[in-house]
């Protein structure tokens, strides 16, 4: 509740609200936190801002677009407003109308330039942030109209070869729209560009509109006009240049409705406004019958000089660690995943290109990790270096308030670099250390006693998607590793003093988690780890996982862990994945492969079936949103296009070839047995571990499997255990590079 400072204000709220017969907002604040334990913090700032500006778009929605649905609007308001699709979602009690049904799309871009436009499922290209979108039809002269958001079949993929593009093809009949979308620097500034072709044995008209609409609804355009030459319109202070003059021009305000409605007239529209800045806009271009009609659009994504172009996907992708596999679909998605992590870290990296265009330590810190995991050092490094200025005096990382986790997760990766790279620590992250440790131990509930949460970190709202404010053993787990690699930076700087000091916190703080676990385990009657020292074993005990993967504080075997990952897969698994009840209420990637990755540690099989069970849920473009609808399969929570899943796709094809378990390395354990039958060769590297760079190679013949390695170690070598699945483990002699598996064992 609020202090008695604010006793005035609250009087005053209430009586206005009681006196124009509202509920008492006081009130219902204060029933609202009485389902959450107590914080300093309630709800993060950040996110009421970000759902704040969500769900006022959410208002614009719900005042336009039901009133309107003659318009062309995006794919998933043609679907979710349609009662015999699945993805329908009444309305009647809605305030706000939210894209919850195909939240999907994939950005466009090069490495190192923080423009990224986006393409949705049916190619409706959104160049700019939050911005207007475009749109590409066929208006065939017998009267039929090619309109690729309401189309029944739509195809679309990724061309990550010689930079990155998405093509969209619409056919019904012999009638075609293609497009493709990618950025390109043209004189010496970035450049997105929109190639469209049509066909229609009709003949026709290749029609580009400009839409004020983008995957999240409504997106408002004041102004349109034509240049002179017509090879230009001039919108809210950006061009759209086409490759040859617009035949016919048609531009409608609000209150004359869509431009699609006025394609067949005759007058020509040079300019137009709209006061409540609902324009739409519609460049034709004749099409000949039965001839492929091609226009390319161009929009400068900012001035020449003035943005820079970055080093290429050649130079980016410079060193990566490379996978070949037999599936091509697997290896498709590690290649766009690889691209995706370039795009997103131009220089802090980002979540996603739209709805997650932000910072947040956790996701940085897992981003990052995939970045090292594939080789791509000096990026990752690049990223870290952002770190220090987001320290505060008193050492807390801030990213958003209330974020317990920020401290161990902003030094379990500096740590993480250091060891995978071989670099000193340097001395602009050195200083950061000692205050983010002691931040973290000092923020511990230490003075509390005989209580399940005595010596956690307070309650807060760290990962929202495990439920409200609440005493997280997510948050707990990843203060003892922060206070881990703080122990271990301090050694690896020859600070042993300091050393000793985090070390020694570590352990305590270990200790009281694992009590407050074991009060738990008698509480529900199992080992498994619940969310809190509070909750009942639901969804939110995904988070505890992070005591395996990543951090590896418990054993693989570990009974809590095992235990834990069973409990969830009984009971909370659906269509293959992890369906998080909460919040997102939709099948999680990156989280069902949090539990693939606990399977793998602990030498289980079923890992790899989530693994394949993943990649069949990526979009076409190889790509998976935050959360994915049970019924549509479209994205239904968070970034159509999450860094965070495409970051875990990366790591755990580089865990199934190669992973370090403390002092050794494990190679293989989760090498497909299909991957083997053609008897091609298989390869992962170079991959960076702490003892050196690895290139792991596998291959059957007649006498079984053999597993290869070349790597250039830094010291001596470390133990190696091949653990291919179905065959026993082998622990390689010293100095061997090469191992001959037996045959598989009987399940």
């Amino acid at each position: 509740m609020l202090g008695l400072k604010w006793f005035p204000v609250r009087f005053l709220i209430r009586r206005v609200a009681r006196a124009q017969g509202f509920l008492d907002p006081v009130a219902v604040l204060a029933r609202l936190r009485g389902f959450t334990q107590p914080s300093e913090v309630g709800e993060p700032i950040e996110l009421l801002r970000a759902g704040l500006v969500m769900h006022a778009r959410g208002l614009v929605n719900a005042r336009v677009i039901q009133h309107n649905l003659d318009w062309v609007w995006p794919h998933w308001v043609e679907r979710q407003f349609d009662p015999a699709d699945d993805a329908f979602v009444p309305r009647a009690f809605s305030i706000t109308h939210i894209n919850l049904t195909h939240r999907n799309w994939t950005a466009v871009g090069l490495p190192d330039v923080e423009e990224l436009p986006i393409v949705d499922p049916r190619g409706l290209f959104t160049p700019r942030l939050d911005g207007w979108s475009l749109d590409c039809w066929l208006v065939s002269d017998d009267g039929d109209r090619l309109v690729p958001s309401r189309a029944n079949r739509v195809d679309q993929w990724l061309e990550p070869d010689n930079g990155l593009a998405v093509e969209t093809e619409t056919r019904d009949g012999e009638s075609l729209v293609r497009t493709r979308a990618w950025v390109e620097v043209d004189e010496s500034r970035p450049v997105c560009r929109l190639r469209v072709r049509a066909e229609s044995d009709a003949g026709g008209w290749l029609t580009i509109s400009l839409r004020p609409a983008n995957p999240e609804g409504v997106s408002f355009i004041h102004r349109a006009e034509l240049s002179d030459d017509r090879t230009c319109w001039r919108v809210a202070g950006d061009q759209v240049i086409f490759s040859e003059p617009v035949t016919r021009n048609h531009i409608s305000p609000y209150t004359k409705g869509d431009v699609f409605i006025h394609l067949a007239d005759a007058e020509d529209d040079l300019a137009g406004e709209c006061p409540v800045e609902m324009l739409t806009a519609a460049a034709m271009f004749r099409a000949d019958p039965g001839v492929e009609r091609e226009v390319t659009v161009t929009v400068p994504l900012g001035r020449s000089g003035d943005t820079p172009v970055g080093p290429g996907w050649r130079a980016a992708l410079a060193g990566h660690a490379e996978l070949t596999v037999p599936d091509r679909h697997i290896t498709f998605l590690y290649d766009a995943a690889i691209r995706t992590l370039i795009l997103h870290s131009p220089h802090d990296v980002w979540p996603g290109p739209y709805t997650y265009k932000r910072f947040w330590f956790r996701d940085a810190a897992l981003i990052i990790n995939a970045l090292l995991a594939a080789g791509l050092t000096r990026r990752a490094a690049r990223a870290l270096d952002g770190f220090p200025h987001r320290q505060k005096a008193n050492g807390y990382f801030h990213s958003q308030d209330g974020e317990w986790d920020s401290n161990g997760e902003a030094l379990w990766i500096m740590r993480r670099y250091c060891a995978l790279s071989g670099a000193e620590v340097p001395e602009n992250w050195w200083h950061t250390v000692p205050k983010a440790a002691r931040w973290i131990a000092g923020k511990r509930l230490q003075k509390v006693r005989d209580l399940p949460h005595a010596g956690l970190l307070p309650a807060g709202f760290s990962a929202e998607h495990l439920g409200p404010n609440d005493y997280y053993y997510w948050d707990d787990f990843w203060g003892v590793a922060g206070l881990e690699a703080a122990a271990w930076l301090a050694d690896a700087r020859g600070e042993t003093q300091l050393a000793e000091e985090f070390r020694s916190g570590a352990a305590a703080f270990m200790d009281d988690v694992v009590q407050s676990l074991a009060q738990a385990r008698n509480r529900i009657g199992r080992p498994a780890m619940p969310a809190s020292p509070y909750r009942r074993l639901d969804a939110g005990a995904i988070g505890s996982l992070a005591a395996g993967f990543p951090l590896e504080l418990l054993a693989p075997d570990d009974p809590a862990l095992i235990d834990s990952v069973n409990y969830l897969l009984e009971n909370h698994f659906y269509g293959g994945g992890f369906f998080q009840d909460m919040t997102h209420s939709g099948i999680n990637a990156y989280l069902t492969l949090h539990v693939a990755q606990v399977l793998l540690r602990a030498g289980d099989a079923r890992a790899i079936e989530l693994v394949n069970a993943v990649a069949r849920l990526a979009s076409p473009t190889g790509q998976w949103p935050e959360a994915i609808h049970p019924r549509t399969l479209g994205g239904c929570m968070g970034d159509g296009q999450h860094v965070w899943a495409a970051a875990e796709w990366v790591v755990m094809l580089r865990n199934m070839f190669v992973r370090d378990e403390g002092e050794a390395l494990v190679l293989g354990a989760g090498i497909a047995p299909e991957w083997l039958e053609g008897g091609e060769d298989i390869r992962f590297g170079p991959a960076p571990t702490p003892f050196g760079p690895v290139t792991v190679r596998a291959r059957r013949d007649r006498e079984g499997v053999t597993v290869t390695w070349d790597a250039v170690w830094r010291g001596a070598p470390p133990e190696i255990r091949v653990e291919l699945p179905g065959h026993p483990s082998v622990t390689a002699p010293d100095g061997v590079g090469e191992i001959l598996v037996g045959e598989a064992v009987a399940p």
